[in-house]
């Protein structure tokens, strides 16, 4: 029967120390934030510890400009970090560009304890050797270096070869178990002796990931389920580590389910525009609401419910409870929770976030005037209760701070036919309310008296072409409370204004 390694963590409570260690390349998406997302999630869940470290030595496609971008896409959903890059913590540096020193110390410690070896092998080398011995081409590397004599190490050397160096793979079976989905075995021999550092000295992401893992104490690696079947070489990797003094224990390993686009049974590609967290923070998603629907991608809180305070979802969290079954991105099901959440908002905050959408759509300047500010606050309450997005507001409430109208087609194909006279009655009905009585519940009342009452009309006939005159659209704000902001003047001119285009 396979045996987990003895020296497993047992670490709990707040001996929890949990990573996030993406590579700075490209845009922040929505996979690589579920995995800082539960990470972050179960070192507030247990008290432990969340660090944060960049994997940057692909000097070829990592940018210091996505780096920034990571910095600024955890900052704004404000998922913080207890260590690591911007904060420093006593086993820097965190950017695995400026720890190349340190692999090589750890490399010379593997190599003094004989538990690596140098290998001169050319790939050319290793395919003439298997298609000599009939072993297929795919099985890569035969462990033929493992056996060199000194004499042939020296003879290599006499030719200018450098070795790579690669780790000498215990012969028995590896077995672990999986957070997320229980026991887990390698068997021995289902992979060969794989380099840890090149010729030249660049080490791999093989050993520099679980090294610094190893030095940075990591008790839990919550990641995802593509990159499980790396956890074999790992296993062996954190094996010498121990023989050679480097770590006193292995981590505990939990694979994330894959996160499918909406059709089909493909991983959500990250050029998906789904995919592309500031586009959906473009689109008006708040922090709370994409966090909250990011949750749902392979745990619930309960079978009933799906909307959740961060504060109730780091309480309920446990990695344990992850479902491994690949979860399916619903960008519909992601703007109905976050609109939820938007109406959680208090008023003023719900205000003040709307500001920024606001300014980009040129509705406000880039200093909102006191007179813009108060209508901000005013509005902002008529239509908390109607989006989902925060970049859907511009479009609701732009007409209050223009008087120049602009009339959608869908509005005016809907007018209907009587729709001059409704604008007319209406007109001689809001010149008789005094301006001191032109509130939203005094004007219902007129309005209703002369167009339900007095005409004879349904509200849906009688209301549909003030809504047009007076918001340019089908759907605006609630109308009597649009009608208050735009005040008894400018309210009676655009009415005033659609009966002259309707009648030209």
């Amino acid at each position: 029967m396979a045996t987990v390694h003895p020296q497993t963590t047992t670490a709990a409570g707040a001996d929890v120390r949990v990573r996030f260690c993406p590579s700075p390349t490209g845009l922040p998406h929505v996979g690589m934030v579920r995995t800082a997302l539960y990470n972050w999630a179960y070192a507030r869940h247990t008290g432990g510890k969340l660090v944060f470290r960049i994997e940057d030595t692909d000097a070829a496609r990592d940018s210091e400009q996505s780096y920034q971008q990571l910095v600024e896409a955890l900052t704004w959903l404000k998922i913080d970090w207890d260590e690591g890059v911007e904060k420093g913590g006593p086993h820097g540096p965190y950017r695995q560009s400026q720890r190349t020193g340190i692999y090589a110390q750890v490399l010379a410690t593997l190599v003094e304890a004989g538990l690596v070896y140098e290998s001169y092998s050319t790939a050319e080398e290793i395919d003439a050797r298997n298609e000599a011995a009939g072993r297929a081409k795919q099985l890569g590397y035969d462990n033929h270096d493992r056996t060199l004599t000194d004499e042939q190490r020296a003879a290599f050397r006499a030719e200018g070869r450098e070795p790579a160096w690669r780790l000498r793979v215990p012969d028995e079976d590896l077995t672990y178990v999986d957070l997320i989905r229980g026991e887990v075995t390698f068997p021995a021999g289902s992979f060969p002796d794989f380099v840890l550092v090149r010729a030249g000295g660049k080490a791999l992401y093989p050993f520099t990931n679980p090294v610094d893992d190893a030095l940075m104490g990591i008790t839990h690696v919550i990641r995802g389920e593509d990159i499980m079947p790396s956890t074999a070489r790992q296993l062996a990797l954190y094996d010498a580590l121990i023989k050679a003094g480097v770590t006193t224990f292995v981590p505990r390993f939990g694979h994330m389910p894959l996160v499918l686009g909406e059709t089909g049974n493909k991983k959500l590609s990250k050029r998906d525009p789904k995919a592309d967290l500031f586009l959906q923070r473009e689109k008006g998603f708040i922090h709370e609401g994409l966090l909250n629907y990011l949750a749902l991608l392979g745990w619930s809180i309960a079978p009933d419910r799906d909307v959740f305070t961060l504060e109730e979802f780091t309480a309920a969290f446990d990695i344990a409870d992850v479902n491994p079954n690949p979860a399916r991105f619903d960008q519909k099901k992601a703007e109905s929770i976050n609109g939820d959440h938007i109406r959680m908002l208090q008023p003023a905050d719900f205000a003040e976030r709307i500001v920024p959408y606001l300014r980009d759509a040129g509705v406000v300047g880039e200093d909102a005037s006191p007179e813009q500010q108060a209508l901000i606050t005013a509005v902002a309450p008529l239509v908390q209760e109607r989006v989902q997005l925060l970049g859907d507001v511009p479009g609701l409430v732009g007409f209050l701070f223009t008087n120049d109208i602009e009339y959608a087609d869908d509005a005016m194909k809907g007018l209907p036919a009587n729709a001059s006279e409704v604008l007319v009655a209406s007109v001689g009905a809001l010149e008789d309310v005094p301006e001191s009585e032109f509130t939203a519940a005094g004007l219902q009342d007129a309005l209703s008296t002369a167009l339900i009452e007095g005409l004879g009309l349904k509200p849906r006939v009688a209301y549909g072409p003030l809504r047009t005159a007076v918001s340019g659209r089908r759907v605006s704000p609630p109308l009597f409370e649009s009608m208050e902001l735009l005040g008894k003047a400018e309210t009676i001119r655009r009415l005033g204004a659609l009966v002259e285009r309707l009648t030209r």
